[in-house]
């Protein structure tokens, strides 16, 4: 995979100083910007990690004037795990939050994805709009069903947050065949207000834009939020069934594929 723009490339990281990169984009963005702690943050090197990076693809966007010799070449970054990468009675990242044994039992090809940032400076251009491209030939090639992962809201105050979380549970709640579940102690309920007091643009006005964008695809949330304290963020699961994703969505994917 290799995509090319004037001030871009795109690719899975093959090489340690990309992966290093895609660390220090992480220090940024979830320590730094967001607030989270933990065992494995490098606070001297800049980075965060965790024992999941071995195992995981990382696609990454590299701003080509930015010399990798820096460590700051990354300004964008997916981590991607096929459910044929893991190791015999191995776990996926999100298993420390949820019960995905609904997934688990479609005995379909399950994707998981995780740690999605993009730099500051690069937000609101074709930064993401590579990322998602270069998403959507990973999810082709490898013949992927259904794509899951946390996804974060700031904060750990769910009361707050009762507007979207509700809106995604009356609106957004996955199909029971693919309801994972969050896990005690951190789950929290998403049904705090009623259908008929919410306010569709007050709910998504605190909805976060990677939320956002998966919802117009056709995704949708388990069951129950999962208070994450460590990253400062109460996070939902979300899934999405690709062979249910929209007509208009599918028919640009295929279209970028050059196949029908």
């Amino acid at each position: 995979m290799l995509a090319e723009e004037p001030n871009y490339t795109l690719r899975l990281a093959t090489e340690v100083v990309d992966i290093f990169a895609a660390q220090r984009l992480r220090y940024l963005v979830f320590v730094q910007e967001l607030g989270a702690s933990g065992g494995m943050i490098d606070h001297e090197r800049r980075i965060e990690t965790d024992a999941f990076d071995a195992i995981f693809d990382h696609l990454v966007l590299i701003d080509k004037r930015i010399p990798p010799e820096t460590g700051d070449h990354v300004v964008g970054a997916y981590r991607l795990l096929p459910c044929d990468r893991l190791p015999e009675g191995g776990r996926f990242y999100s298993e420390d939050e949820y019960d995905l044994a609904p997934l688990r039992a479609t005995g379909r090809r399950l994707l998981e994805l995780g740690r999605t940032c993009v730099h500051p400076d690069h937000r609101g251009g074709a930064a993401m709009f590579l990322l998602w491209n270069g998403l959507a030939e990973y999810v082709l090639e490898r013949g992927i069903e259904v794509m899951f992962g946390p996804a974060s809201f700031h904060g750990t105050d769910v009361a707050a947050l009762a507007k979207p979380l509700s809106w995604l549970w009356h609106h957004h709640l996955a199909p029971p065949e693919l309801r994972v579940r969050a896990l005690e102690p951190g789950r929290a309920a998403m049904d705090l207000i009623a259908n008929e007091d919410l306010d569709r643009a007050s709910a998504m006005a605190q909805m976060p834009a990677l939320i956002k964008a998966y919802l117009r695809l056709g995704g949708f949330v388990g069951d129950g939020a999962f208070i994450d304290r460590p990253f400062n963020t109460t996070d939902v699961c979300l899934l999405m069934d690709t062979g249910k994703m929209s007509a208009r969505h599918r028919d640009f994917y295929t279209r970028k594929q050059g196949t029908t």
